[in-house]
């Protein structure tokens, strides 16, 4: 058995690799599901097998006290439902089935953890992994490419570092990537993430919820700003793949206690507390950008009158989230950010009236507004809008960081002055010329509420004066020049037999 505690870069590039495996073959929306359960099967498999082997030594062969003492492990591996199994097995004819019925008993043995979250892929579907012959070459194939020294798992050997859980957030963003514009259904990319969590500053002990959590990178990170492990981690998806694939990214972080619910956050919210919603600290989300058919017709008998503002038009459902997560914030001292689409800031109509609800009721704390190209499935640039229920002053920070950026091949991203600015500059609520702009409530209110940002943060650059005599001097000397020129091309001509 190999020792040598593989980098995280090896890990990441042993991953992908495993990726050939499917590539050309299987689309990524439906090939990513069978690597990520593979990685998670991969590390329940290896901290079992190491902290057997620990109690081994201890106990010796006692084998009825080393049962007992795995019982009280986080989670429970069946017999016959490891890695290793897989391997002894890889050349069986039925291996397909095998490893479905493996899922099923690990998730039986897990129930209150893992419920479901297998129920979305398939290892023995012809149509994803094609005919016997065929199907069976590439899943043993995805078994040799994760029986490699640099994909052990093991704590022995790698350590206590969060490893795995970075090792599956790289992959998530590499999925996202290639699905293009699918790809923002799942994955917030991870600057943004980390600027929400420095925004929001969560606290320890603080409920932290994310109502369109996708695969749970946003809600991670913003968990990880607390120190420590004192907090709770609730979330919503309406995606069933989707949702697997949060809870499994929950588990591999430490965080298997976070309580996610499959579910429509809108239509059918289920985090609640006897006949109320649930009440949070810090609520955040990348809902999906103006959604259609989001569920307009059921809106004005919400049971929980989350739309007593106004209900958002059939055709956008962006202040439908936006109005949820006020709702599910803690009054008083709740905090919300949201990413939003542009068009939130200024649209009249019935979102006009919510949002000049919402600034009326002094609940707005800053409008951030972002590059173009930083997320997955969209190039228009986005803002982030920070709702504050114990806001303690009744201004509104405008901040305008659409122009730092770096540059990528397929998506722009912010460079760590960029990051460093928006954070001190909302943190220190302060005015920079051309970025930042404190604005009273009387001018949002003669802006008739209307939050588009180039009407506060002027960023207009004029242009240089220019200096008339200085450039008649300089025509006057290229005419001359040009008469020169035009002599010596004349003798030329002449020299050569040529006659104007």
């Amino acid at each position: 058995m190999s020792t040598h505690k593989p980098t995280q870069q090896e890990i990441n590039q042993a991953l992908w690799s495993a990726c050939d495996t499917f590539r050309g073959v299987v689309d990524p929306a439906e090939y990513k599901n069978y690597i990520l359960v593979f990685l998670f099967l991969k590390y329940l498999s290896d901290i079992w097998k190491d902290h057997y082997e620990k109690y081994k030594e201890e106990y010796g062969d006692d084998e009825e006290r080393i049962k007992r003492r795995m019982e009280r492990e986080r989670f429970k591996l069946p017999e016959d439902c490891t890695f290793d199994y897989l391997v002894r097995h890889q050349n069986d004819e039925d291996i397909g089935d095998q490893i479905n019925k493996i899922l099923q008993k690990i998730e039986e043995a897990n129930y209150e953890k893992l419920e479901g979250v297998f129920r979305n892929v398939d290892f023995n579907s012809e149509a994803n992994l094609g005919k016997t012959k065929d199907r069976n070459r590439r899943l043993k194939n995805l078994i040799n490419d994760f029986d490699k020294p640099e994909l052990n798992f093991r704590p022995s050997v790698i350590g206590t570092e969060d490893i795995i859980g970075n090792a599956y957030m790289f992959l998530i963003e590499r999925f996202a990537s290639d699905a293009g514009k699918k790809g923002g259904e799942f994955y917030t990319p991870n600057q943004v993430s980390k600027l929400l969590a420095k925004l929001l500053n969560p606290q320890p002990g603080d409920r932290i919820c994310d109502p369109a959590i996708g695969s749970g990178s946003l809600a991670i990170t913003v968990a990880e700003e607390v120190e420590g492990r004192n907090f709770r981690i609730y979330g919503q998806e309406s995606n069933g793949s989707t949702w697997a694939l949060c809870k499994m990214n929950m588990f591999l972080h430490g965080m298997d206690a976070a309580d996610i619910r499959w579910c429509d956050t809108i239509q059918r919210p289920e985090l609640t507390e006897g006949d109320e919603l649930m009440k949070f600290d810090i609520v955040t989300a990348n809902p999906p950008f103006s959604l259609k058919k989001w569920g307009k017709e059921d809106a004005k008998d919400d049971q929980y009158n989350r739309f007593h503002r106004g209900v958002p038009p059939k055709s956008r459902g962006d202040y439908a989230f936006i109005q949820h997560m006020i709702e599910v914030a803690y009054e008083d001292t709740g905090k919300v950010g949201v990413i939003v689409p542009h068009g939130v800031l200024f649209r009249s109509g019935s979102e006009g009236k919510i949002r000049k609800q919402l600034i009326q009721e002094n609940l707005l704390e800053a409008v951030i507004g972002l590059p173009e190209n930083l997320f997955f499935g969209t190039g228009i640039p986005a803002a982030i809008m920070i709702f504050n229920k114990g806001k303690e002053h009744d201004n509104v920070l405008f901040i305008d960081a659409s122009e730092g950026f770096e540059k990528g091949t397929k998506q722009n991203k912010l460079r760590d002055q960029d990051f460093k600015k928006i954070v001190e500059t909302f943190r220190d609520f302060k005015e920079i010329e051309k970025f930042s702009y404190v604005a009273m409530s009387d001018e949002v209110k003669e802006n008739d509420y209307n939050l588009n940002i180039p009407r506060y943060v002027d960023t207009f650059e004029p242009e240089p004066e220019v200096d008339i005599s200085s450039v008649q001097k300089e025509i006057q000397s290229l005419e001359k020049e040009l008469d020169k020129v035009q002599d010596q091309m004349e003798k030329k001509l002449e020299e050569l037999g040529f006659e104007n």
